[in-house]
């Protein structure tokens, strides 16, 4: 079986489709399945290079418009490759027209990351095309059923969706250096809360900031991107500086460390663009309680309210803080929620199960004359 997965971009660039894209090609070849990669280059030319064992083709790109990226050498390469399954990673809507207007592959598998959400003027010209490429998709994988029904669009496509959630490697989250770990909680003292991701828009890392003016505890936030300015200084306009740390990027060998020695992790998240959370699963691999926002996608599916976590609404610093406070306070609580994190994250959340799972379903849309059935979660 022969898949190409197509995306913008590929490690090393950093992001959370880049590192599911990467997990998921390299878990198939390890399966025996003939994977490459598509995505554009963050320069003009053109490379062709093996990444940790993944065949990846960088095609060209000279310009980029509201960071989509416009390479004529990509829909050459659309138009040559012919995959038995092209599986494509929304949003990226050169990637969408390409496989509409010139892709030919036997089958199209479409993930639907997430909505698009800021970008109206984009989507408003979009639209009729994402109509037709989610149409034209012979599976949509979705990553919780709560998006799936959230969505103005997956919900008209119901019937052809299935769910696979975005799994992670366990085993860097199991076993730590304890003496690390104190070093940390000695360094910036406790109790010790912690935020991780890219500092962009959707995070809502402002209303964890205002809710700190309440809370007795340290905040560490882990993960640089173009908004850490501006929360930078307002920390300082709250007078955080004691209460507030902001470690820039920290490597994937040290966080592990940083989730264990923290007391609680939380997930501020403000906009639909947060479709899932893979920081909460780190978070819960490490046994630690999560507090996230109701945004109507996959992080309260993650998150259990009142199971492994608290959820509150989202842009509530008010709200916030009491749920910071009340597991704070309650230490057998939060440890409870801890232990059934643990739980589910090794029950749903593996790289494993992902692709074994994403397999299962390329081999039922090959197979299907065959009559072989997908037998994964759909809604």
């Amino acid at each position: 079986m022969r898949v190409l997965q197509v995306y913008k971009d590929y490690y090393p660039v950093l992001g959370g489709i880049e590192n599911h894209i990467k997990m998921l090609a390299e878990g198939l070849i390890q399966r025996g399945i003939d994977v490459q990669v598509l995505v554009t280059n963050t320069g003009p030319r053109t490379v062709i290079e093996e990444i940790e064992g993944v065949p990846v083709i960088k095609a060209g790109c000279p310009l980029r418009i509201s960071g989509a990226p416009i390479s004529p050498s990509f829909y050459a390469w659309m138009r040559r490759l012919k995959p038995d399954i092209a599986h494509l990673h929304f949003p990226n809507p050169p990637g969408e027209l390409g496989q509409l207007l010139l892709g030919r592959s036997r089958r199209f598998v479409l993930t639907y990351h997430s909505d698009i959400v800021r970008q109206r003027y984009l989507l408003r010209l979009y639209r009729p095309f994402l109509w037709k490429v989610l149409a034209k998709a012979d599976r949509i994988i979705a990553t919780s059923p709560h998006y799936i029904r959230s969505s103005p669009y997956l919900s008209r496509f119901a019937d052809k969706c299935a769910v696979i959630p975005l799994g992670i490697d366990l085993r860097p989250f199991e076993t730590v250096d304890n003496d690390r770990v104190q070093a940390i909680r000695r360094r910036y003292g406790s109790p010790l809360l912690l935020f991780v991701g890219k500092l962009r828009y959707y995070k809502g890392l402002e209303y964890l900031l205002q809710a700190m003016r309440g809370i007795e505890a340290q905040l560490l936030v882990v993960g640089t991107g173009p908004m850490e300015g501006q929360w930078q200084a307002l920390a300082q306009e709250l007078s955080l500086g004691d209460k507030v740390a902001f470690l820039g990027e920290v490597s994937d060998d040290d966080l592990p460390l940083y989730y264990h020695a923290c007391d609680l992790f939380v997930l501020p998240a403000s906009h639909r663009s947060e479709a899932f959370g893979v920081v909460q699963i780190e978070a819960m691999a490490c046994g630690k309680p999560v507090i996230c926002t109701e945004l109507g996608t996959g992080t309260t599916w993650v998150n259990i309210r009142d199971e492994t976590g608290l959820v509150v609404p989202p842009r509530d610093p008010k709200a916030l803080a009491e749920a910071i406070i009340a597991l704070l306070r309650d230490r057998e609580r939060a440890e409870a929620m801890g232990r059934a994190g643990r739980e589910r994250v090794e029950r749903y959340f593996s790289v494993g199960m992902m692709v074994q799972a994403t397999e299962a379903l390329y081999e039922e849309l090959i197979g299907e004359k065959m009559g072989l059935k997908w037998e994964g979660e759909t809604c």
